[in-house]
């Protein structure tokens, strides 16, 4: 049973996003294929689901799959894609019961084989009115790619004259990224012992709290979670002005 008590429900972040990093290394620690590591991160990550909605989390975003990660070895690559895809229908039913909104973040190319996004669509159309929580998984994703996308995409709405005297801003900017409705991240989570955000979130994360754990994801639980928001509830958030 989790122990909550020293949680401040006032104070819960609104959004929380995770590296999930450290499978492999969990893998080879037992003398397992790396494969069995991400099986390992499934069940992690859905122990976390539960913690999040166990203490009303209403935004979670987790890494999925960078754009980086297509340098794997193909092997691993096509593990990865067929495992996501499995993935994402074994749990879409239970999600959904569980009043979880599923949504994809990433470029959606010709990298990512048809039945992946097959499934994305099938799982957004299923969740797409859930309000319990937005579980947003990163796939096919890196930061400097989304705004470069969202760049290119203010630049060809100028060209097209879309919009009219709309400014190159921040906020016109942002209203072009792959989800603009979901706010910036409270708490970026890595694991592992990994201290850098890997290309996630750049431009959301500019203010988030971060919190680094040696822990590895297969490893990684709801416990882990509480105790990361228990520290970041101690934090004083100044957004660069004065407390």
């Amino acid at each position: 049973m989790s122990y909550l008590h020293d949680l401040d429900p006032a104070r819960i972040p609104r959004h929380v996003a995770i590296v999930m990093d450290g499978n492999g290394r969990w893998a080879a620690q037992r003398g397992l294929p790396r494969t069995k590591g991400h099986e390992a991160g499934e069940r992690a990550l859905y122990d976390v689901v539960e913690g999040g909605l166990e203490i009303g989390l209403p935004y979670l975003s987790v890494y999925a799959f960078s754009t980086e990660n297509w340098d794997r070895p193909a092997s691993e690559v096509r593990f990865l894609m067929n495992f996501n895809r499995s993935l994402i229908r074994a749990r879409r039913d239970e999600l959904h019961e569980r009043g979880v909104r599923i949504r994809f973040l990433g470029r959606r190319d010709w990298r990512l084989p048809r039945s992946v996004q097959r499934e994305m669509e099938v799982a957004e159309r299923l969740t797409g009115r859930n309000e319990r929580m937005h579980l947003v998984i990163a796939l096919n994703y890196g930061g400097r790619a989304e705004i470069l996308d969202a760049v290119r995409v203010l630049l060809d709405d100028r060209r097209r004259r879309r919009v009219r005297g709309e400014r190159i801003t921040e906020r016109s900017i942002g209203r072009r990224m792959y989800l603009p409705d979901v706010p910036d991240p409270d708490l970026l989570i890595r694991t592992s012992g990994e201290m850098r955000t890997s290309n996630f979130l750049l431009w959301q994360a500019a203010y988030a709290e971060l919190w680094f754990t040696p822990v590895l994801w297969p490893d990684f639980d709801r416990e882990h979670l509480f105790e990361a928001i228990r520290d970041y509830q101690k934090r004083e958030r100044r957004f660069g002005g004065v407390g």
